[in-house]
């Protein structure tokens, strides 16, 4: 994606091969500050302090985690010690679960003199995956808002409604639920994004409106719950989010608020599409009330973070001192609110007998 007219990934090898570099999201939109990472343990704040963030991100950070421990010490004992630290950081997203097991798989079977150069060839392939896999699902995505604006007339402008941060920014590069509208962009279709603030974090105020802008994309940011009433007068054309983790019969789990906009668009006939590469997909559960959900520090929401007039970063508090906060950070949106799924390998029903449609290894493997 572009940053001030420049290419630019969320994450990568750095020139000297022996650090890996990230965009800093926490000072997103204010600051674009590129973060070294070079050892294990920086890897893991990273994750957990969401300097990275969005699961198929997670995934690709967590692999080049395993890297730097392997550089740093190749044991078979060290590989199990990292991959364990790493699994730790975020319960959610089971990309982060997938990479690694794609990490240990690989390197388990190599002598020590031979993991750690092998460490960051695989986890450099798992970020070209990524890209590959995201820029399809760009590809299956834009067809649907082009079938949208033919129903609506001949170049009508769409308008799309998303939930937090499924952009560039969430992957290593196109995103989930954002590709498809840069595919459509690109492709020269009229279109507007509504993007919901998304609190507590505000990753749709911050980060999905930053990232638009970069790219040229006409949006408007919202409050959380204005979704409900932009649909009810017809300013809706089709929502699009993303899933931290997708269970075999097609329920979805993502950031907290999207089970609501996924009610509002069913009572207004609003089509509901969630956008997802194959590593979300968690096989092994086989719906959504298994899938587990993160509880985050309750600071981020009794306090919000921005850029003062005078330039500097400060942190306010919203609540009274003595009132507590909880922080569920993901909510599960059913199956049966889901208009359809977007894939890699294409537009499915949200069901299990959908998925397997575009998945057939799978029941083969015998894992759904």
């Amino acid at each position: 994606m572009r940053v001030a007219g420049r290419a630019m990934r969320t994450i990568w090898l750095g020139a000297d091969r022996c650090a890996v570099e990230i965009i800093d999201q926490t000072l997103l939109p204010h600051e674009l500050a590129i973060v070294r990472l070079t050892t294990l343990d920086m890897a893991v704040r990273a994750i957990r302090d969401m300097q990275v963030r969005g699961a198929p991100l997670i995934g690709a950070a967590a692999a080049y985690g395993i890297a730097l421990a392997m550089m740093a010490d190749p044991s078979a004992r060290n590989l199990d010690e990292a991959v364990a630290a790493l699994a730790a950081t975020r319960p959610t997203a089971v990309n982060l679960r997938w990479a690694l097991d794609e990490m240990h798989r690989a390197l388990a079977i190599l002598s020590e003199g031979e993991r750690a150069a092998a460490a960051f060839v695989k986890a450099g392939a798992i970020a070209d995956e990524d890209v590959a896999i995201n820029r399809a699902i760009g590809e299956h995505g834009a067809a649907l808002i082009a079938a949208a604006q033919r129903r609506k007339g001949a170049g009508a402008r769409i308008d799309i409604l998303t939930h937090c941060n499924a952009g560039w920014l969430a992957t290593v590069d196109w995103g989930t639920a954002l590709a498809p509208v840069y595919r459509a962009f690109d492709a020269g279709i009229p279109l507007h994004v509504w993007v919901d603030e998304t609190r507590p974090r505000n990753q749709g105020a911050g980060l999905t409106a930053w990232e638009l802008g970069q790219h040229g994309v006409p949006h408007t940011v919202i409050v959380d719950n204005a979704g409900g009433h932009l649909m009810q007068e017809g300013m809706v054309d089709l929502c699009i989010t993303g899933t931290d983790r997708t269970a075999a019969n097609g329920d979805v789990a993502n950031k907290i608020g999207t089970y609501l906009k996924a009610l509002a668009a069913r009572d207004n006939n609003v089509p509901f599409y969630v956008a997802l590469p194959s590593p979300t997909i968690d096989w092994s559960l086989d719906d959504g009330s298994a899938i587990p959900i993160e509880t985050r520090d309750p600071r981020e929401v009794t306090h919000i973070a921005g850029w003062s007039a005078d330039g500097v970063r400060r942190e306010v508090r919203l609540t009274p001192e003595d009132s507590t906060a909880a922080n569920y950070a993901f909510d599960v949106t059913p199956a049966r609110l889901v208009t359809g799924l977007i894939t890699e390998r294409g537009v499915c029903p949200a069901s299990r007998d959908g998925l397997l449609g575009l998945f057939p290894e799978r029941r083969r493997l015998g894992a759904a």
